[in-house]
């Protein structure tokens, strides 16, 4: 199954289904980091935590363009 950045970067939903990731996540057993089991790297899981949901999704945005 692909993950949250996977799938956003295809297109296939939403930035704001992060939330429904993050619940997931939350009520699972899953023993990978938040940002492992969304798929973020190190910057991405960085400025997530330091600025928000704004400046991921700007960095995801970016992705998406290149």
């Amino acid at each position: 199954m692909a993950n949250f950045k996977e799938r956003y970067l295809a297109g296939e939903i939403e930035f704001e289904e992060i939330d429904d990731y993050v619940d997931e996540w939350n009520n699972s057993d899953d023993t990978r980091t938040l940002a492992q089991f969304l798929g973020l790297n190190e910057e991405e899981e960085d400025v997530w935590i330091d600025e928000g949901d704004d400046a991921l999704y700007e960095l995801l945005e970016q992705q998406k363009e290149d």
